[in-house]
């Protein structure tokens, strides 16, 4: 694997925050163009708030059960990244970001996973879950959900035969992002609603996914402190905050993109 000192770069670790969906990707967009023109690189932990699904880049909309979504109160929001939709749970899932300049990561697709996850696995074993990449793949359960899609080595994350974790990166010329969702607390039922006419059974999810307090006695919180500690010392990362301009660039990135009704249900990028 290649080493990649990050010691002599800026990095900035940002606290959990609790923030609708839309604001949650838009800020990993902001971080991006920030790292990319010379700015501090950035790792961050935050809390979708209100639950959120958000969908993978291809979602198709007939997937998701918009119906259920607003009745539940559940955000819709599509995400730059591929794979399947995640319902991020306000209380059940802890979600982390890195952002980076492009030529300070690896290139190689599965050495990149392999780095940028290391806090993640540390974090899991902080608290006692000795989780580790998936040793082999499995099959789908159904292919809308990014937890019962077939189980990938290279970015699946899983404890006791569970999944625990899944990753995406998305890689622009200039910048590489890289987000994950951690299972603090597993929602089977509610994952399971989120889409339409799902042909798998609640004993399957159950069987399928995994949450951090299954298997430790911490709290959500002690959990979040875990990831941020790690986070932090993988990156050598000062504790700091997003600038005013960031968070007014965040805004109009959420209100014209990732809150778009033609982002959301087609795809469509409005501000392309």
């Amino acid at each position: 694997m290649t080493d990649i000192d990050l010691s002599d770069r800026e990095w900035r670790l940002v606290r959990e925050e609790s923030l609708p969906g839309p604001m949650c990707m838009a800020l990993d967009a902001v971080a991006a163009e920030t790292a990319a023109n010379g700015g501090p690189r950035t790792v961050r932990v935050y809390q979708w708030q209100p639950s959120t699904l958000s969908l993978g880049y291809h979602q198709r909309p007939e997937d998701i059960d918009w119906a259920f979504c607003e009745h539940e109160g559940i955000t819709v929001t599509r995400r730059p990244t591929g794979g399947g939709a995640i319902y991020h749970d306000e209380h059940g899932d802890i979600s982390y970001s890195i952002i980076a300049p492009a030529d300070e990561l690896p290139g190689d697709l599965m050495e990149s996973y392999e780095r940028l996850c290391q806090p993640l696995l540390d974090a899991c074993s902080a608290m006692g879950v000795d989780a580790d990449f998936a040793g082999e793949s499995a099959d789908a359960l159904h292919e809308p959900a990014c937890y019962l899609r077939d189980i990938h080595p290279a970015h699946d994350v899983i404890y006791e035969g569970g999944k625990l974790s899944g990753n995406a990166q998305y890689r622009r010329r200039d910048s590489v992002i890289q987000h994950g969702s951690l299972t603090y607390h597993a929602t089977p039922e509610r994952t399971r609603a989120c889409f339409t006419d799902p042909e798998v059974s609640i004993e399957q999810v159950t069987d399928r996914i995994t949450g951090i307090d299954e298997h430790s006695g911490v709290s959500r919180r002690e959990a979040v402190q875990a990831l941020e500690d790690a986070l932090g010392t993988w990156a050598d990362a000062e504790t700091a905050a997003w600038t005013d301009e960031e968070l007014a660039r965040a805004e109009e990135i959420a209100t014209e993109k990732f809150a778009a009704e033609a982002w959301n249900r087609n795809g469509e990028d409005p501000t392309a």
